[in-house]
């Protein structure tokens, strides 16, 4: 008889597992969509996705600023290392059926068809592959805002995987990921969990109470979707994942992660002034208040992480008042508009300390 192993189909691999690490760190608070992303990932990376058709089609719905476009960037930076390299389709933009000719091309004959390229060409999908990933991240931003033609054209793309341009070459889409992201039902979605989005009154903590308004957005979302879009197209869809909206808790973590990027980008642009930025709970409290709004998610906080220290820092640093080497205290006084910035001199120079307070 033969000795048998137990297996464990639930442990990833470590590429899929890198991957989930890296999309935490910029996306907060939509496990879900990482979960299915990573699954498509590995089932893709085991060679064992269908043929004929995309690695994965996916349908985001939720309101805006709960990160259905920025976990796309983030998968695009983790796997191709590069948040830009995604094909981006604004829906809106192809409103009326005569439009969809900017993404196919013109048929030969008609006036300008030698002038007209392409937005959807195999060099286009093929243009952000590298020697160890051949991965195209296609998103069709929006969906809901397009004309029937291009719905219609998807229905091409996310059965078959293959689209024909005008001019009759065939488009292969079965080494792409094909994203669509949608605001349906989202004002529903909002309401249904003001209270949890409250940033004055507090919430009790409860898992249950939790998991139960999840769900009920889920429906919602779900619902809204099937009644905008026909059977054809939501039966073409892997997955139909419904961002929910962030709380209190999910934007401080967002601010944490925003002021990472600007000490990145500190690193990147100032390579004759390096410094540091220490942001006291006080200012970050600041930045929360300012640049988070129940209605908009995220969007605002990256606003208000501009105005509030990327312009006055720009200020200081052509003035000549941050050196290489300086650290830069960023806080706050209850009542003010503004942030402070201190320069943190050791002990030794601490009389000629800088102090400035920059005005919003």
């Amino acid at each position: 008889m033969p000795r048998l192993t137990l297996l464990d189909p639930n442990r990833t691999a470590k590429p899929a597992q890198d991957l989930a690490n890296k999309l935490r760190r910029f996306v907060v608070g939509q496990e879900e969509a990482i979960q299915e992303i990573v699954r498509t990932y590995q089932i893709h990376m085991a060679g064992l996705s269908p043929g004929g058709r995309p690695i994965g089609n996916f349908l985001f719905l939720g309101p805006t600023g709960s990160g259905k476009t920025r976990i796309v960037e983030a998968t695009a930076q983790a796997l191709l290392n590069n948040p830009r390299a995604v094909i981006k389709i604004d829906c809106a933009e192809f409103q009326h059926s005569h439009e969809i000719a900017k993404l196919i091309g013109s048929p030969p004959g008609y006036l300008g068809h030698r002038e007209t390229h392409a937005l959807l060409s195999q060099e286009a999908l093929d243009q952000h592959h590298t020697e160890k990933m051949k991965l195209s991240l296609v998103l069709f931003d929006e969906i809901e805002k397009a004309s029937d033609a291009l719905w219609n054209l998807l229905l091409g793309i996310l059965d078959k995987g293959i689209l024909t341009l005008g001019d009759s070459r065939k488009v292969d889409f079965s080494s792409s990921m094909v994203f669509m992201t949608s605001n349906l039902g989202a004002a529903e979605m909002s309401s249904m969990c003001e209270m949890r989005l409250g940033f004055h009154a507090p919430v009790p903590d409860s898992s249950a109470l939790n998991e139960k308004r999840d769900a009920q957005m889920a429906r919602v979302g779900v619902a809204a979707a099937r009644r905008k879009f026909t059977p054809e197209f939501i039966n073409r869809l892997d997955k139909i994942v419904v961002f929910r909206p962030l709380g209190r808790a999910e934007l401080s973590r967002i601010v944490d992660i925003e002021l990472e990027m600007v000490q990145a980008r500190i690193q990147n642009a100032a390579a004759d002034k390096h410094f540091g930025l220490n942001v006291t709970d006080s200012a970050r409290e600041f930045l929360l208040t300012e640049g988070t709004d129940s209605r908009y998610g995220a969007r605002p906080l990256t606003r208000a992480i501009e105005r509030l220290i990327v312009y006055p820092l720009s200020n200081l640093m052509a003035s000549g008042q941050i050196q290489r080497g300086d650290r830069i205290r960023l806080s706050h006084s209850e009542g003010s508009p503004a942030l402070m910035f201190f320069n943190e001199a050791p002990p030794a120079i601490a009389s000629s300390q800088v102090a400035g307070r920059i005005a919003a």
